[in-house]
């Protein structure tokens, strides 16, 4: 690898699964990772920022080339109360027009935004294949994701290369879904949600941070991008392959019912829903996907 440094590219949400990943990706690739952080600690390189405010010293961003910006409440943190889902709106919506009017502020501006956005744009379609041209769907993430992208594409006007990184169920088992599957599933307590018919669009972590890094270097690529697998499952389908990979039963299934009762309108929105999506930009552009399949992707992240 070459000593020279390729791009200097801030990070927001630089500490989480994704983030964390991200870092080390483009670390190794020769770039420069710039922390956007709500607090300094004592890191000369690091950028202060405030999802309500922006960056607190806008002309910072001068040396900037791309922005990641990957920050936001976790959406399956906590059950949805009013104020949970307000915080999950504001920390997405809020925060991007802050960043967006922080790149306002200055002449030279980074060259790209990569902004993260989720395959919830789509909402509920069943067995409907969904691609980067289909409409937006219907309900709160939805909602929340359709405000967030516009958001970020504010920055167009400003000369900004933008992009809306639509992210499927990332598979780790350092933390996010599969991280939660894997003690029930380890003991035997596994099994399909509802009627298991509902799609899961998935993509492995180390698939995803190569994704976000190909479309930080890639200047043909604009607007939306599916980040998901090639080869989305249906959760029953999913549920067998997570066992077979375990090696363990799954006949313990969650009745839609159940799972209302426990997760509330969360449970509607994550694990019910069917959303089949279709990574039509990525492979058009020549991204190769390294595990595009369940079972490969889990021998991979679990090993």
């Amino acid at each position: 690898m070459s000593s020279e440094i390729k791009q200097r590219v801030a990070v927001s949400g630089a500490s989480g699964l994704v983030g964390t990943e991200l870092t080390a990706r483009l670390t190794r690739d020769g770039h420069s990772v710039i922390p956007l952080v709500r607090k300094a600690r004592n890191r000369g390189d690091e950028i202060v920022w405030d999802s309500a405010t922006g960056v607190a010293n806008p002309m910072q961003l001068e040396n900037i080339d791309t922005i990641v910006h990957l920050a936001g409440e976790n959406i399956a943190g906590a059950r949805w109360t009013a104020a949970v889902k307000e915080r999950i709106r504001s920390s997405r919506i809020d925060g991007t027009r802050a960043l967006v009017q922080s790149l306002s502020k200055v002449q030279k501006r980074p060259r790209t935004l990569v902004c993260a956005s989720a395959i919830g744009f789509y909402g509920d379609r069943g067995n409907e294949s969904l691609t980067e041209s289909s409409a937006a769907g219907s309900g709160y993430l939805a909602d929340v994701c359709k405000a967030w992208e516009h958001e970020a594409l504010e920055a167009v006007d400003l000369g900004v290369r933008v992009v809306c990184v639509r992210i499927g169920v990332v598979l780790s088992p350092k933390g996010g879904a599969l991280a939660k599957m894997l003690l029930p599933f380890k003991l035997g307590l596994g099994g399909i949600v509802g009627n298991g018919k509902q799609y899961w669009s998935w993509i492995g972590l180390n698939d995803l941070v190569r994704a976000l890094e190909f479309c930080v270097v890639n200047d043909s690529i604009r607007g939306p991008v599916n980040a998901v697998s090639p080869e989305p499952l249906t959760n029953y389908d999913f549920t067998k392959t997570v066992g077979r990979v375990l090696q363990r039963p799954t006949i313990f299934p969650m009745p839609a019912f159940m799972a209302r009762l426990v997760l509330g309108e969360m449970a509607d929105e994550l694990l019910l829903s069917s959303i089949r999506v279709e990574p039509q930009q990525l492979r058009k552009q020549g991204f190769q996907f390294e595990q595009p399949d369940l079972q490969a992707c889990l021998i991979h992240e679990l090993k």
